[in-house]
């Protein structure tokens, strides 16, 4: 099933977020896309297991090395931005974790991942659509989806 506005504003629905592949280097998406979160007061956890803290505007966020550490996986929607084989890895884990939400950037998926992803989760963001000429992207859609959930 292809993601549609409606699948954005139920991504955004959620009452916290993470990001999977958060990273240290601003030139890097995974710190583009996390910023972006803090940028908009989002509640939001960066994970990436090779770093202590990933700092956006002087500000340090602690990360975690993966989703089985977040406090309440249920309730998180997840941004994914890491190769496909990780991405397959994550996704696995936040099944387990009973995370309903996530939202594949471009680049973090290929066909057998999104496949596995529209299987098990109930709100998928990715694939072809979005305002982006690359498809669904927090950094071009993310603003409509907040607007779309009320939070913007």
């Amino acid at each position: 099933m292809a993601s549609t506005d409606a699948t954005l504003r139920a991504f955004f629905q959620s009452a916290r977020y993470a990001v999977v592949g958060a990273s240290t280097n601003t030139e890097k998406y995974g710190y583009k896309v996390f910023k972006w979160y803090v940028t908009h007061d989002l509640p939001v956890i960066p994970i990436n297991p090779g770093a202590q803290a990933v700092e956006v505007d002087g500000r340090e966020y602690p990360t975690v090395s993966s989703l089985s550490d977040l406090q309440e996986p249920a309730d998180t929607s997840v941004s994914i931005i890491t190769p496909p084989h990780v991405t397959k890895k994550a996704l696995e884990e936040a099944k387990g974790l009973g995370i309903q939400a996530v939202f594949l950037q471009p680049g973090t998926f290929n066909d057998d991942v999104l496949a596995f992803a529209r299987e098990n989760f109930k709100t998928v963001v990715a694939g072809e659509g979005g305002a982006g000429s690359e498809g669904w992207c927090v950094l071009v859609d993310g603003e409509r989806g907040l607007q779309s959930a009320g939070k913007l």
